[in-house]
C-alpha cells in the first residue's frame, strides 16, 4: 500500500503525477481523507446517465472518498463536507489543497 501526501497543490493532478512516479497504472484507492480549499465535482442529469453537470466549488470542505486507478487515471467518487453540516458528493475531477492536506490510500494492482 503507498500513503500519497498531499499538502499543497491540485489533488486529481499530483495524484496522477505521483501515481507515474510509483509506477501504479492499476490499483484501488481505499481511502481518501483531508480538506480542500475549492474543489470540481460532478453528477449525471435524472434524464441522460451519459452526461455530466460539472460544477466548481470556491470553498472549503472536509472530503472523504474511494476509486480506482485505471490505465494511471485516478477515477475518484468523494463526499465533500461544507458549510451548514452538508455534504455534495459525486465524481471529484479537482480540488485545491493549500490549507490541509489530503492524504490518499494506494494499493497497486500492476503484477
Amino acid at each position: 500500500m503507498h500513503l500519497i501526501e498531499i499538502k499543497n497543490g491540485e489533488l486529481v493532478a499530483t495524484l496522477r503525477a505521483r501515481l507515474a512516479e510509483l509506477g501504479v497504472t492499476r490499483g484501488a484507492i481505499v481511502s481518501l481523507i483531508g480538506g480542500v480549499d475549492s474543489f470540481r465535482i460532478s453528477t449525471m442529469p435524472a434524464h441522460d446517465a451519459t452526461k455530466d453537470i460539472v460544477t466548481d466549488y470556491d470553498f472549503p470542505a472536509e472530503m472523504t472518498g474511494t476509486g480506482e486507478i485505471v490505465g494511471g487515471d485516478p477515477h475518484i467518487h468523494a463526499v465533500m463536507a461544507v458549510e451548514g453540516d452538508r455534504g455534495i458528493s459525486g465524481h471529484l475531477h479537482a480540488a485545491s489543497v493549500r490549507t490541509w492536506f489530503a492524504n490518499v490510500y494506494v494499493v497497486p494492482l500492476d503484477t
